[in-house]
């Protein structure tokens, strides 16, 4: 957790800087999450157990974070940005941490079987998700440089750029996701109606990681173009 000095001191260099802290340890918690479910398929729950601890870990350090940087954003902050779009990427980076958590928090609490013929595509997608979310993170460590340049040039077209890759990595996502849940529902009479249920869910949520890392860069977008 960031100290108020050490709060004032990023705030005092860049207003991204803190932003940009926030987002590290979002992708630090992500990361777990490919080992989280390679530990589901392979059926180990200490494993499992470990890689949950530290999603939570990580969530709560993102969450403290997140927590004093909107105690300490500046009200009269006059730059580049609006106080608002700061506000709101925090809040988009720190729902993909949360929905980490969901993901975890679910298969700890309830034991989850991998129903047969999806363990490859389950890795694929998840893996595909995690590489959104870290397109995302790419692009917010690129915002300095940014302001630097006033939001204009070459690197604006650089970012734009990113920006456009990490919307066909979401839309990637996307079709991996229908095609998992295809893969459930043809399943359907063989597992229980709990089982197809909660599997869902986390089709959904693991989704839930690339849609809010778009997310990102669609409101990067918006404060470019301001």
């Amino acid at each position: 957790m960031l100290s108020t000095n050490s709060m004032a001191a990023l705030f005092g260099k860049s207003p991204f800087k803190p932003l940009q802290q926030h987002m590290r340890v979002v992708i630090e918690c992500i990361g777990e999450v490919p080992a989280l479910f390679a530990a589901l398929i392979e059926g180990n729950e200490e494993k499992l157990e470990l890689h949950n601890e530290k999603i939570f870990a990580k969530e709560r350090e993102a969450d403290a974070i997140k927590n004093e940087l909107r105690s300490h954003l500046p009200r009269s902050l006059l730059l580049a940005v609006d106080r608002r779009d700061l506000l709101e990427l925090l809040a988009m980076q720190d729902t993909i941490a949360g929905i980490a958590q969901d993901i975890a928090g679910l298969l700890v609490q309830r034991k989850m079987e991998v129903p047969d013929g999806m363990a490859e595509p389950l890795a694929r997608f998840v893996a595909r998700c995690t590489e959104t979310c870290e397109q995302a993170n790419r692009i917010i460590e690129g915002l300095d440089e940014l302001l630097e340049i006033g939001f204009r040039g070459r690197e604006v077209e650089r970012v734009e750029a990113m920006i456009l890759e990490l919307g066909y990595m979401e839309s990637d996502t996307d079709l991996m996701g229908i095609s998992l849940t295809r893969a459930l529902f043809a399943q359907e009479g063989s597992l229980s109606p709990v089982s197809v249920m909660l599997w869902y869910q986390l089709i959904r949520w693991v989704g839930n990681l690339a849609d809010y890392a778009e997310k990102v860069g669609d409101r990067l977008r918006l404060m470019i173009a301001h």
